[in-house]
């Protein structure tokens, strides 16, 4: 059986802190970076004209920071701590540069852009935990910039600034919030198979692909199931396709109530379903899988004023065992799960046993 690489979306969506992945966040630092450090520079030139030495010798040294991190920022290990620096020196900045008299009349504008950029590369509740504090001091610092509130020219100024950063913080972060709710939903619905509400195939391959790579590192062992309804077709054109979608649900209910916590189950399509479990010998995986065959065998489904009963075939590999990869697992589980149809159906089939008398198969181990 050919198994396409799936990427793990949920290890993806865990690592992501905002709507951006890592990469995208270091292309978008690397850019922030480069217009940063080149707006300083001009800035830089623009202060010694305007008699502030001091603060043009800060803005050329933070330029030259900035630069060296567009060569470094696609490299490094420590992206979160770079985020974090840039914002709170970004941030900082404009405070300071609010406070000095002349320095700039439209300074406090970078105060509405501070959410923006926060939210965006740090997430919703990073973002406010940052961003918040720094726009109500540059509220108080504007309050100081504008030296006294006597009038109410004074006052407007303050009010439009205070309602901007208060209505600027408050959509951005219910963006963020609704951003967050409809990504949810959408890799719900990817990860899901919608009758069941099992695992769908990518997301129980990229279960697979994790469980594989956790065991290689603790050098642990899980097994491979593939199960198949036996005659499933039977059902659909005999009873309909409403019975056979009943009998589906009701065999992922009883996967789901068998298995511990550790272990996973998903449906591969159509009839089949897959199983992953942690940690067990080959004979304990066996008599399990022995055990829910019988449950399913015993099982009755009330359809209207029918009765369904219905059987199903398993087939199992083991890691290390029968392979180290997932595309030689799934072959050696399914080339067992044709064995145990072979055998006549609703049996347990294993890498290298026959499910007829417990003997190997011809030819050895599969």
């Amino acid at each position: 059986m050919k198994i396409p690489q799936h990427p793990d979306l949920g290890a993806s969506l865990e690592q992501s802190r905002s709507g951006l992945r890592d990469i995208h966040r270091r292309s978008m630092m690397r850019t922030l970076f480069l217009v940063t450090g080149s707006a300083l520079v001009v800035f830089g030139c623009l202060q010694i004209l305007n008699g502030y030495l001091w603060l043009a010798a800060g803005e050329f040294v933070a330029s030259l920071v900035l630069f060296l991190g567009v060569t470094r920022i696609n490299r490094t290990p420590h992206l979160q701590i770079w985020i974090y620096s840039y914002l709170v020196a970004g941030f900082s900045f404009a405070l300071l540069i609010m406070l000095v008299p002349d320095a700039s009349v439209a300074a406090f504008v970078w105060v509405l852009m501070m959410p923006v950029l926060a939210y965006l590369l740090l997430g919703k509740k990073e973002g406010f935990l940052l961003s918040a504090p720094f726009m109500l001091a540059g509220c108080v610092t504007y309050y100081f910039h504008l030296e006294f509130v006597a009038d109410a020219r004074s006052m407007i100024d303050l009010l439009n600034m205070v309602l901007c950063a208060v209505l600027m913080l408050g959509f951005i972060h219910l963006y963020e919030t609704r951003r967050e709710e409809a990504e949810q939903k959408l890799f719900t619905l990817a990860q899901t198979d919608a009758l069941t509400g099992l695992s769908n195939r990518a997301s129980f391959q990229s279960t697979l692909n994790r469980t594989l790579a956790e065991c290689n590192r603790s050098g642990s062992g899980f097994a491979l199931v593939i199960m198949d309804i036996d005659y499933f077709k039977v059902v659909n054109d005999t009873m309909g396709h409403d019975a056979g979608d009943e009998v589906l649900r009701d065999i992922s209910h009883r996967l789901t109530e068998r298995l511990r916590a550790t272990d996973s189950v998903g449906r591969l399509g159509g009839e089949e379903f897959g199983l992953i479990l942690r940690d067990v010998k080959p004979d304990d995986s066996f008599e399990l899988m022995d055990e829910l065959r019988q449950r399913i065998a015993d099982s009755e489904l009330c359809y209207g004023e029918a009765i369904i009963r219905v059987t199903a075939s398993f087939g199992i590999a083991h890691y290390p065992d029968h392979g180290t990869e997932t595309e030689t697992l799934f072959r050696t589980a399914d080339r067992c799960l044709f064995s145990s149809k072979r055998a006549g159906r609703n049996t347990v089939a294993r890498a290298g046993v026959s499910p007829l008398d417990g003997q190997r198969l011809a030819g050895g181990p599969i």
